[in-house]
């Protein structure tokens, strides 16, 4: 298999690791050339070039930011550079935004999958990611090999747009537990709540979800620093979600809170750090 990989960071750099280690060639471009030194002198194949990495490789994994990057990147204007290959999308954008993609890698000859994934850099080194797939099924059953290297169990969600809304809809849930969950700890902390009895409670009852237990010494310690999935880019996601939510006719209200939250968490400079920050704004420090 020829795979490129384009978007090396710190998930692309971790998806570069994954095939490496499985024994599988890959090439790769970035930007930032810098960035990806380590990669090389692990064995990945450095191309200088989006146009040298399209033309020797015949599936491109895309993990870029933003839909604006991935249109940056994909030589969309060149209607020969993209005949033949296959692009799989593992980013988080809106399912719009996913279709228009799918369009423009269509007209150019291309075949394109959408495949974002549940998990961080952990889960993505030891390929135990939850991959979810939208787009033609022949493409999906063509590449599962591929995608299996980064989660074991990838599953089919349906058209192009489908595994995005997926992911939006997981994202959302990570915004909305992550504001819940400071608030109730914020509180019973501030009414002298021991929280570790707090915490025993929250187990013990059907409210519970692992992230809390995960995110738990980040906001006893306020320590917000080590960044898998940042505040920035869960602010990304969120408005992605807002926007297509109102456009389906649902009510925002209670998100457009917790996007007021985070939006402030970045002014106060904490944009690259874990999106767990948002605890800070939550629960200032006295």
């Amino acid at each position: 298999m020829n795979i490129g990989i384009m978007g090396i960071g710190l998930m692309g750099h971790a998806f570069v690791e994954r095939f490496l280690s499985q024994g599988l060639k890959v090439r790769i471009y970035n930007r930032t050339f810098e960035s990806i030194e380590d990669l090389i002198d692990k064995g990945a194949i450095a191309c200088y070039t989006v146009e040298e990495l399209t033309r020797l490789s015949s599936i491109i994994i895309l993990m870029a930011s933003d839909a604006d990057a991935i249109n940056d990147l994909l030589p969309l204007d060149d209607k020969d550079a993209l005949h033949g290959k296959t692009i799989i999308q593992m980013a988080t954008i809106s399912p719009q935004q996913s279709i228009a993609i799918s369009k423009a890698v269509a007209s150019c000859g291309g075949r394109y999958l959408e495949a974002p994934v549940l998990g961080s850099i952990p889960e993505a080194k030891t390929g135990t990611l939850i991959v979810m797939a939208g787009g033609d099924k022949q493409v999906f059953e063509e590449v599962l090999q591929v995608l299996m290297v980064l989660g074991a169990a990838p599953r089919y969600v349906g058209k192009t747009g489908s595994a995005a809304a997926l992911k939006l809809a997981m994202n959302q849930l990570i915004a909305s537990l992550t504001a819940g969950f400071s608030l109730s700890l914020a509180y019973a902390i501030n009414n002298g709540v021991a929280t570790g009895l707090f915490m025993d409670t929250v187990r013990e009852s059907s409210l519970y979800a692992k992230t809390y237990d995960k995110k738990l010494q980040n906001y006893l310690h306020r320590d917000f620093g080590s960044a898998n999935f940042s505040t920035r880019h869960l602010l990304k996601d969120i408005r992605l979600f807002i926007d297509d939510a109102k456009a389906a006719g649902l009510n925002t209200a209670a998100l457009e809170g917790i996007e007021k939250i985070t939006s402030e968490s970045i002014e106060n400079g904490m944009g690259l750090m874990d999106y767990s920050s948002i605890y800070e704004v939550i629960s200032p420090e006295s």
